[in-house]
């Protein structure tokens, strides 16, 4: 998987002996996993290896036939509304048998139900509590944003466009507007607001284009709260007794959000590619529901990215084992050269050549609707948004709402109106995506710059890495056997609190490996630290690069 993704796979103990569980990755031939149906996965042909791939234009025409979008305060929205035909593709494979208790029991929220009537011509609401807009304190809200391509902070000062959002936008009719505060600042559906829905609707089918008819894509309160209401929908914790796979070393704060939940989590080996299909396959086959229950994952912090074959590799254990895949990668378009860069995005390139280049995801050959992708404007536009989306089949999204309504109610919605102004009306998806080739680059010469730094100052007798390829991150294998603290007994945890401990004192922060272990109840048999090269400046980061370099050192008295 890429860098930084979750991949969550689940089956019941219910099911067949090798039913269970979850993962990601492998590099070996697909012929070997007997009874996968390739032939039914979409080949890896067109844009991107995408199956009759959307283009820009292609959304701009249907918006033009579609006229002006409107969509009132709390408008019921679906992303069937916003989607191009789905000509030729099959339904999905219905994955009820895999939703927990708690899903299945869950009703529509009558209050939300009962604003779809909201749309009648001279109706007058006394039902539901909608604020009155007159009584919001907030009458405009004005942004300055870059102009595509100048991206820079410097270019956004000097030439950046002003955008103004005020509260009653829609309704003036020298503005006739799409989305103003009225609307944004008042409560609304728990699948977010229509407007925003049919950005990242369409967005979903131009990189990704699921190959069955029925898909649908939902707004949430970014990955981490959709992670939580994902398990809590698939997994029945200690009353089932379910799993979570992933790899060896996954995300820490997944793994913290599925202890609470009584999901127990289960490490799969791994390589440079991440998770190995193989290892999985092997371990679903010989899955004991009575001694470990069912399962899900994930993400790994490594930098690794699963490559095109691998992903279908996965794909293919996941169908043979009627697992359910959890797709996670807020990195996705921080997929970065392998070889060293002096520049950004390349002038020649352009945005068709940008989304071709990237692998497609698991999403994008989903033949069954066994994946949910979860999608964040987190790590690619501002964190503080808290938005993002998932997108799955009907059923599953359908499953999804009703929890939401009942939870978070969706996405924030000043978040919303905001990232709809700067994203859908001001750059429109052609800018978005130079936005991200931009990212892409800007990323790819601060991990040059730890590429120096590490290759400078850290002794390669006993430290080792691959070069990531995508994400924020640099995952650094210590060999702990030539440490003479383990050569004396030591365990390899003190021995990593002890280079920590010295991090610290010489003043780098870096994280400690053992964080992201998936099976924390066990003792680990390898030594890791994480850096990232997400935020620092090049001098700090490669400062910070020796000092971990000289606490190496010393621990190891080299």
């Amino acid at each position: 998987m890429i860098n930084g993704s979750d991949v969550a796979l689940r089956g019941h103990e219910n099911k067949p002996s090798s039913d269970g569980a979850s993962a990601l990755g492998t590099h070996g031939p697909a012929a070997k996993l007997k009874d996968a149906n390739p032939s039914e996965i979409p080949p890896a042909s067109g844009l991107g290896g995408r199956q009759n791939a959307v283009t820009i234009s292609d959304i701009l025409e249907r918006r033009a036939k579609a006229g002006r979008l409107i969509a009132p305060t709390a408008s019921y929205s679906d992303s069937d509304m916003f989607k191009g035909p789905q000509v030729g593709k099959p339904k999905s494979k219905s994955m009820e048998h895999h939703l927990s208790p708690e899903s299945l029991s869950r009703h529509p929220c009558s209050l939300k139900q009962a604003a779809r009537h909201l749309k009648t011509p001279g109706l007058i609401s006394l039902g539901g509590g909608l604020p009155c807009a007159e009584y919001f304190p907030i009458d405009s809200i004005t942004l300055k944003v870059p102009n595509p391509p100048h991206f820079s902070e410097a270019a956004t000062a000097s030439s950046g466009a002003e955008v103004r959002i005020g509260k009653y936008d829609v309704t003036d009719p020298t503005i006739q507007g799409t989305y103003d505060l009225s609307i944004a600042l008042n409560y609304a559906q728990a699948t977010g607001s229509a407007q925003l829905s049919r950005f990242v609707t369409e967005h979903t089918e131009l990189v990704h284009n699921p190959p069955y008819s029925d898909w649908r894509s939902c707004l949430t309160v970014g990955s981490t709260g959709a992670l939580e209401q994902t398990l809590r929908m698939l997994c029945d914790g200690p009353e089932r007794k379910d799993c979570m796979l992933t790899e060896e070393y996954s995300f820490a704060t997944a793994l913290e959000t599925a202890g609470p939940l009584g999901i127990k989590v289960v490490g799969i080996k791994m390589d440079e590619q991440g998770l190995l299909p193989e290892a999985m396959d092997e371990l679903l086959t010989n899955w004991k529901p009575e001694e470990r229950g069912g399962a899900e994952e994930a993400g790994n912090p490594t930098g690794a990215t699963q490559g095109l074959e691998r992903r279908r590799a996965l794909y293919e254990v996941a169908r043979k084992h009627d697992v359910f895949v959890i797709e996670d990668e807020p990195y996705y378009y921080i997929q970065m050269p392998l070889e060293m860069t002096t520049g950004s995005a390349k002038e020649e390139e352009t945005v068709e050549s940008f989304i071709a280049s990237l692998i497609p995801s698991l999403l994008s050959m989903d033949v069954d609707g066994r994946v949910l992708r979860m999608d964040s404007f987190s790590k690619v536009v501002v964190p503080g948004s808290r938005v993002g989306w998932v997108t799955a089949s009907e059923d599953i999204i359908e499953r999804f709402i009703r929890h939401a309504e009942v939870c978070n109610q969706g996405p924030s919605g000043i978040s919303q109106v905001i990232l709809y102004k700067l994203l859908d009306e001001q750059w429109g998806h052609e800018g978005y995506f130079k936005w991200l080739m931009n990212l892409r680059g800007e990323y790819t010469k601060r991990r040059d710059t730890m590429v120096a730094a590490v290759e400078k100052f850290l002794p390669k007798e006993v430290v080792s890495w691959s070069v990531p390829v995508s994400g924020m991150f640099y995952w650094l294998k210590v060999d702990h056997t030539q440490h003479p603290g383990i050569q004396a007994g030591k365990p390899i945890l003190e021995v990593e609190e002890e280079i920590f401990n010295s991090c610290i004192a010489k003043g780098v922060l870096v994280a400690r490996g053992s964080w992201f272990r998936a099976e924390q109840d066990t003792e680990p048999n390898e030594l890791f630290f994480r850096a990232t090269f997400a935020a620092a400046t090049a001098e700090n980061m490669t400062e910070a690069i020796r000092r971990f370099g000289d606490a190496v050192r010393e621990s190891f008295k080299l």
